[in-house]
């Protein structure tokens, strides 16, 4: 359905990205996580492309999306991070459920000797998220407890860090240590090798203790890296496209949104613009409507509070952004005229309105506006 926005994806900014990533690791197992359709950039697509280049193994949040990645015929091993449900769906489609129970453990087994088969599981570690995973002073006895589970292989371990931007270094290494403690009795008590990751984007970029058997970048892929110290970088700076994810990182943004004027209006002084009158003209001014609102995830709190770039140049958003119309200031846009093209995240010109800029005026993080905006 064509609302009037666009997302328009640039596979090559991801296979650049990949690459980048690849050679930052030096050839180590990269789990590429595609989850929430591809951190809003199209799973199949990108998942097409990556595993193109040679990426070994994708990951997700849930059972219905990796087999929509089967069905679209991609068949790399698919990790599954959190699902509970559909684990039949796990054998019918060749998939690696993340066990974070023993209850889930216990359900695959039933499964597998119903099915007189084996299923290969990764088993997840709470080292400090509160979020899932085994976690106490008992994980070391269920993961034994399941090592001898019929059915059921246990092939991996992984954990996650619970500052995405690594801001605080002393608490995931104290993560990364108990991870490594765990899986050094667990592989002596089995005696068997479990691959192990928790090396997320920001621990690709500066945490290479934390790499172990492969690496797991999510926003990364997309061009993005999450590290705090960029967003502060961000912060300090009045015009936000003057400074880049690439210039730092090496990374390219994939993703543009944009669309187009669909009407232009000249206003007089002391016009009120939009719902509640929050803006009124100061001068008579050419007034821009552009077919995109909350409805599209262009947040509510973008109202008078963010730019779009029109002819190159810098638009104000002025009044309250409506569910399905925004309102932009084109004054000082020569020449403009309807169905000129707005960007509303991307390149236009020499400048550049990031995902990092539009977070810090809605006071989110990167990987919200791009789920929110891809869709």
């Amino acid at each position: 359905m064509n609302r009037g926005a666009i997302a328009q994806i640039s596979l090559d900014a991801i296979a650049h990205n990949l690459y980048t990533l690849n050679k930052i690791v030096k050839g180590l197992p990269l789990i590429a996580v595609v989850k929430a359709d591809a951190y809003g950039h199209g799973a199949v697509a990108v998942s097409k492309k990556i595993t193109a280049e040679g990426t070994p193994l994708l990951a997700v949040a849930f059972v219905s999306e990796a087999v929509q990645l089967r069905k679209a015929g991609i068949h790399v091993p698919i990790l599954v991070l959190f699902d509970r449900q559909n684990l039949e769906e796990c054998f019918d489609f060749q998939l690696i459920p993340v066990i974070s129970d023993i209850r889930t453990a216990e359900l695959l087994s039933r499964i597998a000797r119903k099915r007189n088969t084996e299923i290969p599981v990764h088993i997840k570690i709470d080292t400090g998220m509160g979020r899932l995973g085994f976690y106490g002073k008992n994980v070391l006895r269920e993961l034994l407890t399941i090592s001898e589970l019929e059915g059921v292989r246990i092939d991996g371990m992984l954990s996650h860090f619970s500052e995405a931007d690594l801001a605080d270094r002393s608490y995931a290494s104290a993560q990364l240590e108990h991870f490594i403690a765990l899986r050094r009795v667990l592989v002596k008590k089995t005696k068997k090798r479990i691959f192990t990751h928790i090396a997320n984007s920001s621990a690709v970029l500066a945490f290479r203790e934390s790499y172990l058997d492969a690496v797991r970048p999510g926003i990364a892929l997309y061009g993005y890296s999450p590290l705090q110290e960029k967003q502060r970088q961000l912060k300090d700076i009045s015009k936000f496209g003057k400074t880049n994810t690439r210039e730092t990182t090496g990374l390219v943004p994939a993703m543009t949104v944009k669309t187009k004027i669909l009407a232009l209006r000249s206003v007089p002084k002391g016009m009120p613009i939009s719902y509640g009158r929050t803006f009124v003209t100061t001068k008579k001014s050419k007034i821009a409507v552009i077919p995109l609102g909350y409805a599209d995830g262009y947040s509510r709190l973008f109202s008078n509070n963010a730019e779009v770039l029109v002819g190159g140049k810098r638009a104000p958003v002025v009044g309250r952004v409506c569910m399905d119309l925004t309102m932009i200031d084109v004054s000082a846009v020569r020449n403009c005229r309807e169905n000129d093209e707005v960007i509303i995240m991307g390149q236009q010109g020499k400048d550049t309105i990031t995902a990092y800029e539009l977070a810090i005026k809605a006071d989110t993080i990167p990987y919200e506006i791009l789920t929110t905006l891809g869709n």
